[in-house]
């Protein structure tokens, strides 16, 4: 197993209500385009998610990110699942590498992602990643 840290940039971040709630809750649908940061992870990429915000801002989410660049020198794509919450200081995200949806040279990767983060991060997404390339 390898495991590289990195901060994705966070080039675009579109999120839309599509339920709004009688109680100040509501719920949003987010489209995020993202960038590697760093040479361990060069890579290019977009998060959407499907958010529920309680009425005092904290929410849960659940989210694929689809990623396509160069791990230890192979080319390919793949996609992560994961779910995430934000307690109104930080966002925290674990996802996992979806079976069979590594490409090219990443064909038969499997790994999980960590993330934890807060305002102070923007416009950047750090993560933890772990993966076995097969």
């Amino acid at each position: 197993m390898t495991t590289v840290t990195t901060k994705l940039e966070i080039r675009n971040w579109d999120e839309k209500p599509y339920r709004e709630l009688p109680d100040g809750g509501k719920l949003t649908r987010a489209v995020v385009d993202l960038a590697g940061s760093s040479d361990e992870l060069p890579v290019e990429g977009t998060w959407q998610a499907l958010m529920y915000y309680r009425p005092d801002g904290t929410s849960t989410y659940v989210g694929q990110m689809f990623l396509s660049g160069t791990l230890d020198g192979r080319s390919g794509s793949f996609v992560l699942e994961g779910t995430g919450s934000y307690d109104g200081t930080a966002a925290r995200n674990t996802s996992t590498v979806v079976e069979g949806s590594g490409t090219g040279g990443l064909a038969g990767l499997s790994g999980t992602a960590q993330s934890v983060s807060t305002h102070e991060d923007y416009p950047h997404w750090p993560m933890t990643f772990t993966y076995e390339l097969g």
